[in-house]
């Protein structure tokens, strides 16, 4: 009770990783996501595709928290109220945590009701959360990856974020040698070209849409060569 008390009262806690999936090696790559997330990343890796930093079964909090933070959306089906409880006690200064200890074994299934959520109502709950808490704060942005994934982060932003983004950047030869992507959706004229960099040329901050773990290490080199600050100089959306 003690251990609860302490680690929950204006916490979403979670029992600690490793956790294990069954069968064996289902989810390989969210399991190492969540197995090696450090304190801090708690924090700064909260847009990613994953969703949640701390697995919602294994969540924990006191009920004047639950409470202030204004229980579960019930809207049924297709309503991510995991995320969107989640979201709210970050929103609300509630803090984040790992207890160091196994207390909960939970069973995961194909029936679930997070199987019934669309990805892009995630996508859209992201994106809205990315633009409230980073990039309302700065004044321009580069996103890193010219590809689909970037592109489609760009469209996603409201005009006003869409404005701050000063460049993509890439490693990608062919991307880089084109020199600009041209937003042909836009109703401006003329339509806005945003140039497209070498990662090496491109200025921080930085807005992440390489999925980790996907690059055999490629991606986490080209970051730490620039000795750059996750959560200051940039945050993974992926």
């Amino acid at each position: 009770i003690f251990l609860w008390f302490a680690c929950s009262t204006m916490h979403l806690s979670s029992t600690k990783t490793p956790v294990r999936r069954l069968p064996e090696g289902s989810t390989e790559r969210y399991t190492r996501w969540i197995n090696t997330l450090t304190q801090e990343q708690l924090i700064t890796q909260v847009f990613t595709s994953h969703g949640p930093t701390v697995i919602m079964p294994t969540w924990f909090c006191s009920r004047k928290w639950f409470q202030e933070v204004g229980s579960f959306d019930e809207g049924g089906k297709g309503v991510p109220e995991d995320l969107l409880f989640f979201y709210q006690s970050l929103r609300r200064g509630g803090g984040l945590t790992r207890v160091d200890e196994c207390l909960l074994v939970y069973r995961y299934h194909d029936n679930a009701a997070t199987h019934s959520v669309t990805e892009e109502t995630i996508w859209r709950l992201r994106v809205d959360f990315l633009q409230e808490r980073v990039l309302s704060r700065w004044e321009n942005v580069t996103v890193w990856n010219a590809g689909k994934q970037g592109r489609k982060l760009y469209r996603s932003l409201s005009a006003t974020n869409q404005r701050k983004v000063k460049a993509f950047c890439d490693v990608d030869e062919n991307k880089i040698h084109k020199g600009f992507y041209t937003y042909e959706e836009s109703k401006e004229r003329p339509k806005p070209k945003i140039p497209i960099l070498h990662y090496t040329a491109a200025a921080a901050p930085f807005i992440v849409c390489v999925k980790l773990d996907m690059t055999g290490g490629v991606l986490e080199a080209n970051l730490n060569s620039l000795q750059l600050k996750e959560g200051i100089d940039y945050y993974h959306f992926n």
